[in-house]
């Protein structure tokens, strides 16, 4: 069993946890329930620089990225520095995240929010939308094509934006529906841990153009953002190189002015 095997084992049972300790009702009733999403796609279509930047304590390929910043200033740095959007982790056995981090970084600021979590249920969406998300991820290699329809049209439902990841073609050409906004090809295989910007330079000629092209993981230079532009990605979510850092926001900032 790969370690995306067990953490979804694990997700599913963290679920039925929490669905049974907060009801549908509670989350419902959220102050941000009725709150009109920002958009991501449209960010990252006017965009120049398309940085996606992450909060990420730790993560299972890399024991703890940093424990030392607060969610308020790593978002707000990521929001000075000119970043379209952020991605907050909110898995906590293996990313040390939580869904109070997405609290405190819609608290922080007012750019789009992107729930990074692995989702395998309509639940986990309404806690997106009640704790300030404005999209939420879904991973093709968890989810069949059945899945993946209800999660995006549901989560539709509710104003959110979903940006779907696959990783190679069979996982494409299973995914692509109308319900996505935003494609995000992961450079790291979720199975093996290994990176390589080689994947979305493969995949991109299949993304149609009705999606905003995303690249994810193992993005370290502007460079690698300058050899991606051209197979037309406009989005790059970039986690580690910021986090791994003595100042999140700084790192960003001087990255994007770089761009």
């Amino acid at each position: 069993m790969n370690i995306l095997d067990k953490i979804i084992i694990d997700k599913k049972r963290e679920v039925i946890l929490k669905k049974s300790i907060i009801p549908v009702s509670q989350l419902e009733a959220s102050v941000f329930f009725e709150k009109k999403t920002i958009s991501l796609s449209d960010n990252l279509r006017n965009s120049t620089s398309g940085i996606i930047a992450e909060h990420k304590r730790r993560s299972p390929s890399k024991a703890e990225i940093n424990y030392s910043f607060t969610v308020e200033e790593v978002t707000k740095g990521y929001e000075n520095a000119g970043a379209c959007g952020i991605s907050v982790l909110t898995d906590g056995k293996y990313f040390g995240g939580s869904l109070d981090d997405l609290l405190l970084a819609r608290a922080t600021v007012n750019i789009p929010l992107l729930r990074k979590e692995f989702i395998v249920d309509e639940y986990q969406i309404l806690e997106a939308k009640a704790h300030g998300a404005d999209l939420i991820l879904l991973i093709a290699a968890v989810l069949t094509r059945d899945e993946i329809k209800s999660l995006s049209e549901f989560a539709k439902s509710l104003g959110l934006e979903v940006l779907l990841e696959v990783h190679n073609q069979e996982e494409l050409e299973k995914s692509i529906m109308p319900t996505l906004d935003m494609i995000g090809v992961n450079n790291r295989n979720l199975k093996t841990f290994e990176v390589s910007l080689d994947f979305s330079k493969q995949l991109a000629a299949q993304i149609p153009y009705d999606f905003v092209k995303v690249s994810e993981s193992g993005i370290s230079s502007v460079e690698a953002i300058n050899e991606l532009k051209p197979y037309g990605y406009k989005g790059f979510l970039i986690g580690e190189n910021f986090m791994k850092t003595d100042n999140a926001g700084k790192a960003a900032t001087e990255f994007i002015n770089q761009l």
